[in-house]
Parts: C-alpha cells; sequence; structure tokens
C-alpha cells in the first residue's frame, strides 16, 4: 500500500530546502519586511540600510511610481498626488475618515461605487492599489535580499479590523503578486516575536498586548498554554494611532498661529509634518521649538501630555473592556507587551504601566516587533519548521448572525469566539408553500436588525412548496483563519444550496465596532423585553396564519354560528393585542384564542381520522 505525504498549502515536502518566505507588516506609517534567516527573525533592510519603509506613495507625471523615504519628501510639495496613511481608506468610506480641520488632503471620486478613489496626475487610485505598490517594494527588497523569489507571505492586520479591512488587505497583497498563506493579528505577531511561549512558565500564562501604531490601535489578552496561543479577547480602535496624536498638536499649532479655521490644504500638510517632528523630539527632550509659517513658539512634555491624554485614556477604557471580556482580573496578568511606533511617546509606556501596575517589554523595537512574528509564522507555514507544535488561535471581534422572522438577529458566531470556526443552524420557513427564502448576515450585538450591521443579503430559492415549518435550511457560517466569513445555505431535502462570500464594499466607520459592544451593554434590559415582545408578535401571526386558513376550509361545516363568533372574536382580540408594546398582553391573548379553539381542533382532527379510514377496514391499518 502506497503512502502518501499530506501536508498544509504551501508546506515543502522536501525537508532539506529551505523556502523563502517572509513577514510583512503594513503600517499606516511604516511597512517593514522580515524573515528568518539562519534560525533567526530579522527585518530587511534597504540598499541605504533602512529597515523602514515610509507607507507614502508618489505618482509621477511620466506614470512612474515612488514610494518610501524619495515619496515621503514630497508630502509638501506634490500634496494631490502623494497618497500617506492609505491603511486608515483600506475598506472605508470617505465620510469615515478622520480628518484635521474638517479636510482631507486628496481629490476623492465616489461616482462608480463605495469605494473611495483618489484623483492623481496618474488616475484615479484606490487605497487597495496605493498599499499594493507599498506591499511591491517591500516583495522587492525581499527577493532582492534573500536571492531568490518568495514563495509566501504572512500579512500583518489589526485585531480590529473587519471583514472588509480583512478582504482589502489580501486584494492589496494579490495586486502585489503576493501569496499570502495567512492574515495574523498584529498583537499575536508581537506575542511570537517575544517567544513568550518558549519561557519555563509559559504554561497558562496570560499575557497583555498593547498595541498602538500610526493610524490603529488594539489590545488582546492571550493565554500561552503547551504552545498553543489562544486570545481570549480582543478589543481597540482601528481609527485611533499616532495619526491622531500628530493631530492634537496640529490643532494646537493652528490654534497658537491664529490659523484655526484654514482651509489651505499646504497650511494643514505643513501643520501636520511638524507636529509629528515635535512629538517625535518630545521622547527625548523637555520642551521642542515649533514654528507654523512665520509663528514660532515651544512645545512643552507637559503640555503634550495633557493634550495627548484623551486619546491614551481612550486606550486604556478599551484595555479595561478587553480584560473584562477575559474573565481575568488584572493581577493575573504576567507581561504586558508594547507594540507599534507610538508606543515610543514616554507617557503612553507610564500611563499603561499604571493601568496594569507592572513595567510593560519594550525589549524588541516596537517597530519591528510585528514583522518579527509574522516572519516567524510564514517560516513555519511554508514548511522549514516542520516539527514546531506552535498554534495560533485568533478570534471574531464581532458576532455574526441572520436576520429571522419579525426583525429579530439570530446569533450564529459570538464574539469572542476562536477562529477558525464553522457553525450550522437549522431554520424553517414561516408560510405555507413557500419556495424561497432570503438570508441576511448581520454583525453586531444587539437583537434587533435595524441596530445590526447588514454584511450581505442572497437567495436560497427552489424550496419544494411545503406547510409551513416543514422545510429544513441548514445555514452555515465558516470564518477562516484570517477572519474571513462565508455563508452557507441548503434546503436539506433536496440538496438545493447556495452561498455568499461576504465582502461588504467598506468597513465599519470610526469607533462603530466599540459603540456596538457598548450599545449592546447600555441597552442588554431593553434588547431581551424587545426581543420578547417579537418573538410573541411572529407567534400571534402565526397563530392568526394557520385560524385563517383552517377557517376557510371548513368552518362551516364544523362550528355553529355560536362557536365560530366566539372564535372571531378571540382573533379580532388577538388583532388588537397585536397593537400593543406588552409581550405578556400578546402572549394571553394567543393563549386566550388557543383555548377557544379548542373544539374546532379536535373536531378538525376527527374529521381527518374519518375521511382518512373511509372506504378502509380497521384490520388495514392494523396490518
Amino acid at each position: 500500500m502506497a503512502l502518501l505525504q499530506i501536508s498544509e498549502p504551501g508546506m515543502s515536502t522536501a525537508p532539506h530546502e529551505h523556502r523563502l518566505a517572509v513577514g510583512i507588516d503594513l503600517g499606516t506609517t511604516n511597512s517593514l519586511v522580515a524573515s528568518v534567516r539562519s534560525g533567526e527573525a530579522s527585518t530587511l533592510a534597504d540598499e541605504q540600510g533602512d529597515h523602514l519603509l515610509p507607507s507614502v506613495v508618489r505618482y509621477l507625471e511620466d506614470g512612474g511610481v515612488v514610494v518610501g523615504t524619495e515619496a515621503k519628501k514630497a508630502l509638501g510639495s506634490d500634496l494631490e498626488n502623494t497618497i500617506a496613511s492609505a491603511k486608515r481608506l483600506l475598506g472605508r468610506a470617505v465620510s469615515e475618515i478622520k480628518t484635521l480641520a474638517g479636510q482631507l488632503p486628496y481629490r476623492f471620486d465616489e461616482s462608480e461605487g463605495n469605494v473611495p478613489q483618489i484623483e492623481t496626475r496618474a488616475g484615479k487610485v484606490t487605497a487597495i492599489e496605493v498599499s499594493s505598490e507599498i506591499l511591491k517594494a517591500l516583495k522587492d527588497r525581499a527577493e532582492s535580499t534573500l536571492g531568490g523569489e518568495l514563495v509566501g507571505t504572512v500579512i500583518t492586520v489589526p485585531a480590529y479590523f473587519d471583514d472588509a479591512q480583512r478582504q482589502a488587505t489580501k486584494d492589496a497583497a494579490r495586486l502585489a503578486g503576493l501569496n499570502v498563506y495567512r492574515l495574523l493579528n498584529e498583537p499575536t505577531a508581537a506575542a511570537v516575536a517575544y517567544g513568550l511561549d518558549q519561557q519555563a512558565d509559559a504554561d497558562n500564562k496570560i499575557i497583555a498586548i498593547y498595541d498602538l501604531g500610526g493610524g490603529t490601535f488594539d489590545v488582546s489578552l492571550l493565554k500561552l498554554n503547551r504552545g498553543v496561543f489562544e486570545v481570549m479577547s480582543t478589543g481597540g480602535d482601528s481609527a485611533l494611532g499616532g495619526d491622531d496624536f500628530d493631530h492634537v498638536i496640529a490643532e494646537w499649532l493652528l490654534a497658537q498661529s491664529g490659523q484655526q479655521s484654514t482651509d489651505d490644504a499646504h497650511v494643514l500638510r505643513a501643520a501636520m509634518i511638524e507636529a509629528r517632528r515635535a512629538k517625535e523630539a518630545l521622547s527625548d527632550a523637555e520642551s521642542v521649538d515649533v514654528c507654523l509659517g512665520e509663528w514660532t513658539g515651544s512645545l512643552a512634555v507637559a503640555e503634550f501630555n495633557a493634550l495627548a491624554e484623551p486619546l491614551v485614556k481612550k486606550t486604556l477604557l478599551v484595555c479595561r473592556r478587553a480584560v473584562r471580556d477575559a474573565g481575568v482580573e488584572k493581577e493575573q496578568i504576567a507581561d504586558v507587551v508594547m507594540v507599534g511606533g507610538s508606543t515610543r511617546v514616554p507617557y503612553v509606556r507610564q500611563r499603561v504601566g499604571e493601568f496594569f501596575d507592572k513595567p510593560p517589554l519594550v525589549d524588541i523595537d516596537p517597530d519591528k516587533v510585528v514583522a518579527i512574528g509574522a516572519a516567524i509564522q510564514a517560516d513555519l507555514l511554508a514548511g522549514n519548521k516542520p516539527d514546531s507544535d506552535m498554534l495560533l488561535l485568533d478570534v471574531t471581534p464581532l458576532s455574526l448572525g441572520l436576520e429571522t422572522y419579525g426583525g429579530l438577529v439570530e446569533k450564529i458566531i459570538p464574539r469572542n469566539t476562536t477562529i477558525p470556526i464553522t457553525r450550522a443552524q437549522e431554520f424553517t420557513t414561516f408560510k405555507n408553500s413557500q419556495t424561497a427564502m432570503t438570508v441576511h448576515v448581520l454583525q453586531g450585538e444587539r437583537e434587533t436588525v435595524e441596530e445590526s450591521r447588514s454584511l450581505a443579503k442572497f437567495a436560497l430559492r427552489g424550496i419544494p412548496p411545503m406547510v409551513a415549518g416543514a422545510a429544513r435550511i441548514k445555514v452555515t457560517f465558516q470564518v477562516d483563519a484570517d477572519g474571513l466569513l462565508s455563508v452557507f445555505a441548503e434546503e436539506e431535502s433536496t440538496g438545493i444550496k447556495t452561498s455568499v462570500e461576504v465582502k461588504p464594499s467598506y468597513g465599519l466607520s470610526d469607533g462603530e465596532i466599540e459603540s456596538m459592544i457598548r450599545s449592546s451593554m447600555d441597552n442588554a434590559k431593553q434588547d431581551v423585553s424587545m426581543r420578547r415582545l417579537r418573538e410573541q408578535l411572529v407567534e400571534a401571526d402565526r397563530s392568526l396564519e394557520a385560524l385563517d386558513s383552517a377557517m376557510a376550509k371548513d368552518a362551516d361545516e364544523l362550528l355553529n354560528e355560536t362557536e365560530k363568533q366566539a372564535l372571531l372574536d378571540a382573533r379580532e382580540a388577538l388583532v388588537k393585542a397585536r397593537e400593543s408594546d406588552d409581550a405578556d398582553v400578546v402572549k394571553s391573548a394567543i393563549k386566550h384564542m388557543e383555548k377557544t379553539a379548542e373544539t374546532y381542533v379536535a373536531r378538525r382532527m376527527d374529521s381527518n381520522i374519518q375521511a382518512a379510514m373511509s372506504g378502509h377496514n380497521i384490520t388495514e391499518f392494523e396490518s
């Protein structure tokens, strides 16, 4: 008997062969690429020795594209054709992007669809295309340094990136010609980089990853046990990061210089550039001289800390929620890992240390730690470490479910469920002879459709006509390791199937994930009452439809006028009760109508039995 060697996609079938794979940190401000060489993971530098690639792309008059440091130099002089912080635009609409003084420094054209298109001298480009240029530059750097063609890559994303943002990242990689093994959450990559699973006391150790980058913030609590990284909870804001610290300083500069009401894009860009320089300088100084146009002044650390406090406090509130969601106490957290260039700010490190009551880990360069972790995972997935037993388990940030009759949400996969995950649930038809069903996929924590976010709608057609409740429709939710969702629906008696890969046109608005969770907590009691009422309304509709159908067939034969009128009165009482917002009133009316109909139901049953036995002998049924 022949034996087959079975391996994961991309795994090497030749153990001696080292396959070239890299980890990429696609950042808002800077991006990096890293690889494992001679058993050590490290970031790769360009020809000038720079490891950081500024996430800036400039489109030239001759149709050429410049990426990185040279492009960054043109931010002040060629504003409209030089795109920075494109990561913030991935999977989003223009209206959802945070601005400085209400302005964005680009010209957008949304006439061709929901995906924002930036007008440049090279034509219209999307954030996906801009990001692909950055990924191409990193790919070229890696292949030049490593001396060969890449077989695959792991790209990191914020843990709180939603489905649209993750899909946009994958699309950018595909445009860049990269084979993506996996999208890896940035906090998980940081834990891998620190090798926290290799420590002697790693079993059941809880780690907090505080990740404050240029445009996003994440916090994750990971439990390490026998080489398994399990994400216990995650939280964050996909529109909060170092850019926002730059914004508050820039707004302060505009106010100090008397230009806070300007709409001059060049002045706004100059304010942002000066703000970023001042922020970086204050990491090693007590104050820094600043200027904007003709105005000059100074910014002290204490003043900067006061400006930054609302942003830092916002991150700590998310940390508190993540700790609560994980069901642990802060004292149980063994280590706090700092990730992202914005954690270089001394005030951020100070406040995080105070919150967790322990000094955070800053041994690895916070700019490089995520890329290094991604490289380790990429090396593993390429098959270069077949004996490794490391396993990464991430979680879903928000609940996923379906709309059911009455505008209710049936949650299929609750938030903070470990992924990859597949879950199925059976549904049925509401009306007699129903031959189609709309499957409406929703995301969020509330109980009603109008309070949740719609992800996709598709129809299952060809259901055999049956009585209400007889059909069996199995709906399966599948979330892969990248956090991307696919939904399948099947009518089990016929095998008719349909499916959809959920690809929203753009992502959640700023803070929407956070507000969804907070809203579900604030409105929990109201949601329970609303769900109970709607369930009773659905039951009322079902009862009314069944009664009307029955009475149309045989009420005249089986009921006298008094009995018929009593049943019609009970029906009318239920119709009036449906207008109430009290579930108990509706429930009571349903019971009253059912009680009134008991004699009628018994007579119908007897009549149906007699009809079935007509012309037959009892012994036929006994045999």
